[in-house]
């Protein structure tokens, strides 16, 4: 006869319970960044896509240009993340003093900017010919929620808790979507488009909060505490400048086409980058998951090779996708009022493979505190600028970008073969 405790094991393996056991188990797994990051990001375009369907293109060009001055305008978020996890996996001794520094410049860093941003948004509603101020304002004041969030995401990857890190990142793209997207269907304006976004934007901070509520740490700061903290600064201020260059080549192309091309080749444009940030961010989980081993000694070369074979490859399908399945692509990114630039998504798709291998190279770069990392894509930056300021069409941009964003990978790579060989030492900050 089978006994009371079987039968309750039997029970227990069926129950709801058992099934929640199961997810918060593989949530705490690298495999659940992966997932997390997948929800995060479909979320993310899901907003970019209900936006350029009830937008139409020539609006959607305006919203989809806030959203790429937020990125640049939050790289601090990154350049904090960035520091806080490789100064955790490289030092854990130190992670009493690198959090604390973190968490506090974090928020100091994240009221600045949000008020030099509301500031500049005269500046930045002339520069996207915004329908009025007020999207501009609330551009400014979003902020100061996502670079918070940098900060709290950093401390949570440096010491590899992937179950508050995976529910960190769910809430960022689920109420994007549905705040975001809610509010558009009140009204479809810029503006209802921003106050989501906004609203959506605190949720992952209240996580993130929660999540590291209770923190205490010694009362006594030893001179070896204080200097941690002044290198932790120091080291923020480097990488949120090879972060910056970063961000400002892989979305400042859409400022440009808002100001090269007219409304309408624009919004394609804007459409077509709908592709470019799905292929971008789909494997973004490698660099998070491989950034702490790419930041340990004897890690470091083996993760970014596994990194760069497993981008490569999914840039290859995704092209392939895009070009195979262009009809299907057409639907996601706003439907029959884009169909001038469904023959070139796999373009786009291409760009999007590129920026997700020079997004693994500059983190290898930061991983190393390299110093060249920062100046070849900023010349990136400067080169994409240029050029694109001459393109009058919509594959004319596409390709220059695209141009651009091939020779910066190649001195990356080149210059992870030189480290290899040189080591790193005369690289260093």
């Amino acid at each position: 006869m089978t006994s009371t405790v079987d039968r309750t094991r039997s029970g227990d393996a069926g129950s709801p319970s058992a099934g929640r056991s199961r997810l918060v188990k593989v949530l705490r797994s690298s495999a659940g960044i992966a997932i997390a990051m997948a929800v995060m990001n479909i979320g993310t375009y899901a907003f970019q896509m209900v936006a350029a369907r009830l937008l139409g293109p020539s609006q959607y060009g305006a919203v989809a240009g806030m959203m790429a001055l937020l990125m640049v305008l939050s790289v601090v978020q990154l350049g904090l993340q960035a520091t806080a996890a490789r100064r955790i996996a490289a030092a854990p001794a130190d992670v009493a003093a690198i959090e604390q520094t973190i968490l506090t410049t974090t928020w100091r860093a994240a009221l600045l900017l949000g008020a030099v941003a509301v500031a500049a948004s005269p500046a930045v509603a002339w520069l996207l010919r915004l329908d009025g101020l007020l999207p501009a304002v609330l551009l400014g004041m979003c902020v100061v929620p996502v670079t918070v969030m940098g900060g709290q995401a950093g401390v949570l990857q440096g010491e590899r808790r992937w179950l508050p890190l995976s529910l960190v990142y769910l809430s960022v793209g689920v109420p994007r979507v549905l705040l975001g997207g809610g509010c558009l269907l009140i009204a479809a304006t810029e503006t209802s488009a921003m106050v989501g976004v906004l609203a959506a934007s605190w949720l992952p901070v209240l996580i993130g909060s929660w999540t590291l509520r209770n923190r205490t740490h010694d009362a006594i700061v030893t001179a070896h505490d204080r200097e941690v903290r002044r290198d932790v600064r120091r080291e923020t201020y480097g990488s949120s400048a090879a972060l910056l260059a970063f961000v400002a080549l892989s979305n400042l192309d859409v400022v440009v086409a808002r100001n090269v091309l007219d409304d309408h080749l624009a919004g394609l444009y804007a459409g077509g980058l709908i592709v470019t940030k799905a292929v971008l961010f789909l494997p973004q989980f490698a660099v998070v998951i491989l950034f702490p081993s790419m930041s340990t000694a004897g890690e470091s070369r083996a993760a970014v090779l596994r990194g760069l074979a497993f981008l490569t490859g999914i840039g290859v399908a995704c092209v392939a996708g895009a070009y195979l399945l262009s009809d299907l692509a057409l639907v996601f990114i706003g439907g029959d009022e884009y169909d001038d630039v469904q023959g070139r998504l796999w373009l786009f798709a291409a760009l999007g493979g590129l920026l997700a291998v020079l997004q693994l190279l500059v983190y290898a770069g930061l991983a190393k505190r390299g110093r060249w990392t920062k100046y070849f894509v900023t010349l990136g930056v400067i080169a994409m600028l240029a050029a694109g300021a001459l393109a009058s069409t919509v594959t004319g941009l596409a390709v220059t970008v695209a141009v651009v964003d091939m020779t910066v990978v190649a001195l990356l790579v080149a210059l992870q073969v030189f480290r290899g060989r040189k080591g790193t030492e005369t690289l260093e900050e």
